[in-house]
C-alpha cells in the first residue's frame, strides 16, 4: 500500500491535469469546532472525487493530500514554537488589598503586575495614589465604594458628586472598568446598609451614564451566604429575607447588562468539613467529582459548583442572561491551629490549578461556552487585617515583593501531576516570559490559518 501511494504521488507530480474547484463547504451551525475537525476530512475527499472522477483527478487528489499534510506539519511547528505569540489571561484578575502598613508604593505594584502579565485588578476604595499611578498603563481597574458611605449615595446629587470627585478626574488615562458599590452588603452585620444598596447602585450608574461612561459597569460583590441552598448546584436559591431587595438588584443588573459578582471560597467549606469534603475536589486536582442529580451536570471542582448555584438562584428569581463572575477566590498559605488546610502547598496548588483553568478559557458545567471571569484574592499578605491568621495570609506576595510561594503563568505549561508533589513553580519574569497560547484565544487564528492552507493547497 505504501509503495502504491508513493507511485501515485510521483505520478501526480508529473501530471498536468488541473483539478476542478471544490464546492464551498458550509457546515450547519450545530457542528462545534471539534465536530468540524472530525467532519471535514470525511467530506473533502469524497466530494473531491465525486466532482473529479477521473484517474488523473485521483492523482491530483493525492498531491492535494500530500501538500495538506506538509502544510499541517509547518502549522504544527509554528504553533508549538509559539513564535512571536504571547497570550495573557483576559478573564483573570487579582485583588489589590491595602489593609497593611508595609506595602510597596503603587508604582512598584504596577511594575509587579506588568511582570506577572496581569492586566486586571480590583481595589477596595478609590485610592487617588493608585489611580494616578496606574494612568496610561494597560491595567484595567475595578474600584469600590466603601460600605460606610452607602447611605449618602442613595441621594442622586450625592452620588453624582461622588462620581465627579472620585472617578471622572482619572478618566480616560486610568482604565476604570467597574465600580463595586460596597462589599458583601447583603450579608453585612450592619443590616441597615442593605436598604441603601440598590438606590446607590442606580444613582452611580445614572451619574456615569449622564457623563458618557455607561461602559463602566456598576454592581456589588456578595458572599456565598446570600444563598439559602447551594448543594447540589441546581438547588441554589437566595435567602428569603433578602429576596425583595435581591429582586430589585437583579432587575438593575438585567437592564444595565452588568454582572453579578460573588466571593467564592472553597477553602471555607473544606475547613469546616475536612472529613466530608475531598481535598482534591476543592483544589481542582483530578477526582471523581459529583453529578447534580437534577441536571446530570458533572462537577470536578467546588468553585464551579458554587458559581452555578448562584446562576440557578438567579434563574429562580425569573432572570436570564445575567453573567456570574468571581470577585474573590483564593486559599490561605497559613492559618491558626483550627484552620485545616491553610498551607503553602495547598495555596499553591489551588491557585496554580485555577490559573490553568483560566488559561484554557473554561466555563462552568451550566455555562460551558461562557468563560468564567475570576479575580484572585490576593496580591499581598495584609498584616493589619483583623480576624484569624488566615485573613492575613492570602497573598501571592509578601510586602517586600518576595513570593509567599511560587506560582505564575509559566506554571500553566507544567504537568498537573506536579501539583501534589511540590509547592514550588517557576514565575514568568519580565525578562523571559513564557510563550503560552491559550486554546480559546488562538482558536480563530488557527481556523483562519487552516482555511488559508486549504485554499493555497487547492489552488496553488
Amino acid at each position: 500500500m505504501a509503495n502504491a501511494i508513493a507511485i501515485l504521488l510521483r505520478q501526480a507530480n508529473s501530471t498536468k491535469h488541473k483539478s476542478s474547484h471544490l464546492p464551498c463547504l458550509s457546515l450547519p451551525p450545530k457542528y462545534s469546532n471539534k465536530k468540524r475537525k472530525e467532519f471535514l476530512p470525511h467530506i473533502i475527499i469524497p466530494l473531491y472525487l465525486f466532482h473529479n472522477p477521473s484517474l488523473s483527478s485521483f492523482l491530483t487528489m493525492a498531491t492535494f493530500i500530500r501538500n495538506l499534510v506538509i502544510s499541517y506539519a509547518f502549522l504544527a511547528v509554528f504553533l508549538s514554537a509559539g513564535i512571536g505569540v504571547f497570550v495573557g489571561v483576559e478573564s483573570f484578575g487579582i485583588n489589590y488589598g491595602q489593609v497593611a502598613n508595609n506595602l510597596p508604593p503603587p508604582d512598584k505594584v504596577l511594575e509587579l503586575l506588568s511582570t506577572l502579565n496581569l492586566t486586571k485588578t480590583r481595589i477596595y476604595d478609590t485610592n487617588p495614589q493608585i489611580l494616578s499611578s496606574f494612568a496610561n498603563s494597560n491595567i484595567e481597574i475595578i474600584v469600590t465604594v466603601e460600605n460606610e458611605i452607602l447611605s449618602q449615595l442613595d441621594d442622586p446629587q450625592q452620588a453624582a458628586q461622588w462620581v465627579n470627585s472620585h472617578i471622572i478626574p482619572y478618566l480616560p488615562e486610568t482604565k476604570i472598568t467597574g465600580v463595586q458599590v460596597g462589599n458583601e452588603v447583603f450579608t453585612d452585620d450592619d443590616t441597615t446598609l442593605i436598604q441603601h444598596l440598590v438606590p446607590a447602585v442606580v444613582n452611580i450608574h445614572n451619574a456615569l451614564s449622564q457623563l458618557g461612561y455607561s461602559n463602566i459597569k456598576v454592581s456589588t460583590p456578595s458572599s456565598l451566604a446570600v444563598l439559602a441552598s447551594s448543594y447540589p448546584p441546581s438547588s441554589g436559591s437566595f435567602q428569603s429575607e433578602i429576596s425583595g431587595i435581591m429582586y430589585q438588584f437583579l432587575n438593575f443588573l438585567s437592564t444595565s447588562k452588568s454582572p453579578f459578582w460573588i466571593n467564592a471560597y472553597p477553602y471555607f467549606a473544606y475547613k469546616d468539613s475536612p472529613n466530608g469534603i475531598s481535598l482534591n475536589y476543592v483544589l481542582f486536582n483530578p477526582n471523581a467529582g459529583m453529578v447534580d442529580p437534577y441536571t446530570n451536570l458533572h462537577y470536578d471542582n467546588m468553585l464551579y459548583a458554587m458559581v452555578d448555584a448562584v446562576s440557578f438562584a438567579i434563574a429562580k428569581m425569573g432572570f436570564k442572561g445575567i453573567e456570574v463572575r468571581v470577585s474573590e477566590t483564593g486559599w490561605p498559605s497559613k492559618g491558626d491551629a483550627d484552620e485545616v488546610g491553610a498551607t503553602p502547598m495547598n495555596a499553591a496548588t489551588y491557585n496554580r490549578n485555577l490559573l490553568r483553568r483560566q488559561m484554557a478559557g473554561e466555563g462552568t458545567p451550566l455555562n460551558p461556552r461562557m468563560r468564567l471571569d475570576v479575580y484572585l484574592f490576593a496580591l499581598f499578605n495584609e498584616d493589619l487585617k483583623p480576624g484569624p491568621t488566615s485573613e492575613r495570609n492570602y497573598g501571592l506576595f509578601r510586602p517586600d515583593e518576595s513570593m509567599t510561594y511560587n506560582v505564575g503563568l509559566s506554571a500553566l505549561a507544567t504537568s498537573s501531576a506536579s501539583t501534589s508533589s511540590s509547592s514550588s513553580v517557576s514565575l514568568a519574569s519580565s525578562a523571559a516570559r513564557v510563550k503560552v497560547v491559550a486554546p480559546w484565544k488562538c482558536k480563530k487564528l488557527v481556523n483562519w490559518i487552516l482555511v488559508c492552507v486549504l485554499i493555497s493547497t487547492l489552488y496553488g
